[in-house]
């Protein structure tokens, strides 16, 4: 009989210490390939499959090389997360501070870039590694509150010897990703870590709770940002004939004229000022316009069809769609939903059915609402290159998927219960 899982952070509010002894001899006993006492959390588990597949040594602390300080201030300027520091400063370390905790900010390749909280506990964490300009991703430094949730897209609680590599094992963490809410696109991970006597089983919901206010906050500057250039843009389109939006400079709708309101058209990564074709719009003169661009339409309608579209899902993260044609070739970054949906059309290229979808993504074909309120978001860009009735690729379209070298590393935030199964090796189903 398998060994039912063992909550780690619910039987350590109770008595941190037995928990930790438990956690230990569940990881010594799955690493030697014995019976353990207790089955691992199904989220711990995974991440110590891909541990082992990775090569991560489970009883050497290996650490990257550390950025210097003059890179970490670079990436803070570039990262969004700057904008949103007062929301978690706010949230988490007037508390961080009285249970012995701190707060890391890490950024989308697991570098920490802010570290805040109890002077006692940040000298533990630098005889960790744990230090500004660190790499925490998971598959450096093993199952841990920064590299996992960033891998699987949600939060994650890591207690004592739930983490992957031994040295870590006196500590405990929760971490949420910080999502773009433009796109899904991973911004960072906030944690909140420290000593294992101090945690606490409502420590994980806090975490994510102030991830998604620092969200909300980030969606509420996009906003105002849009409603700043489209007071700039107003007078130049009242005199501007024919078709003509104003975009900012990742393709979100400020004001549009002449043609119907599109929330958001596909941008070259490196657009320019000039003659151009868009895939939305065709031929196009392109102008620069306060934080944005002024895009005014000068040929008819791009086709639809297509020669090419790549779904590129070869990375634990980081997916994309690329299509490629007569109106030019161009890339798209895929939030985690949209790849799995893409990659559910691709297999299914004679089409599914909003409730087939749903069965597949959910697990519940009644969850209809949720699957067509998202392809319509994917019809923003992709367009004519999905058909519906059922949902489907169109014909003239050729689709190519690249997949991961290992199937159990496909999509590793997805609970799916249909990409799930296609993690599995074709030998074993």
């Amino acid at each position: 009989m398998t060994p039912s899982p063992m909550d780690a952070t619910q039987v350590a509010a109770v008595d941190a210490a037995h928990a930790a002894r438990v956690l230990d001899a569940v990881r010594s006993a799955r690493l030697s390939g014995e019976r353990a006492p207790a089955a691992p959390r199904p989220v711990i588990e995974r991440s110590w499959e891909r541990m082992l597949r990775s090569g991560v040594d489970p009883d050497h602390d290996v650490r990257a090389g550390l950025l210097s300080r003059e890179e970490v201030e670079r990436r803070r300027e570039a990262s969004a997360l700057r904008h949103v520091l007062p929301v978690l400063r706010e949230g988490l370390l007037s508390s961080v501070d009285v249970v012995q905790h701190i707060m890391v900010v890490a950024d989308d390749e697991g570098r920490v870039l802010w570290r805040e909280g109890s002077p006692r506990v940040l000298r533990k964490a630098d005889g960790l590694g744990f230090e500004l300009g660190a790499d925490w991703r998971e598959d450096i430094v093993g199952t841990n509150g920064v590299g996992t949730p960033a891998v699987i897209r949600r939060p994650v609680q890591v207690f004592a010897a739930e983490h992957f590599v031994r040295s870590h094992a006196t500590w405990t963490c929760a971490g949420a990703p910080i999502t773009d809410p433009r796109d899904g696109r991973l911004l960072g991970v906030v944690d909140v870590s420290g000593p294992l006597e101090t945690t606490h089983p409502a420590t994980l919901a806090w975490v994510g709770a102030v991830a998604k206010l620092a969200e909300a906050r980030l969606r509420e500057l996009h906003t105002r940002s849009l409603e700043r250039l489209r007071a700039v843009a107003a007078p130049v389109l009242a005199r501007t004939g024919g078709r003509a939006l104003v975009v900012d400079r990742d393709g979100w709708t400020a004001a549009v004229t002449g043609m119907p309101y599109t929330e958001r058209i596909a941008l070259p990564k490196s657009l320019a000022a000039g003659e151009r074709r868009l895939p939305a719009l065709g031929p196009c003169a392109v102008e620069p316009l306060g934080d944005g661009w002024l895009v005014r339409a000068t040929g008819e309608p791009a086709a639809r069809g297509v020669t090419r579209v790549e779904l590129d899902l070869s990375q634990r993260r980081n997916w994309s769609v690329r299509v490629s044609g007569g109106a030019g070739a161009w890339t798209h970054e895929l939030s985690p939903r949209h790849a799995e949906l893409l990659y559910l059309l691709a297999v299914h290229r004679g089409g599914r059915s909003a409730a087939g979808l749903a069965a597949d993504m959910f697990g519940d074909p009644a969850r209809t609402v949720t699957v067509r309120a998202e392809l319509s978001r994917v019809r923003r860009y992709l367009g004519g290159l999905l058909a519906h009735r059922p949902y489907r690729f169109c014909e003239e379209a050729e689709v190519e998927v690249l997949l991961p070298d290992d199937p159990r590393d496909l999509l590793p935030h997805s609970t799916a219960p249909a990409v799930t199964e296609h993690r599995r090796p074709a030998t074993a189903r």
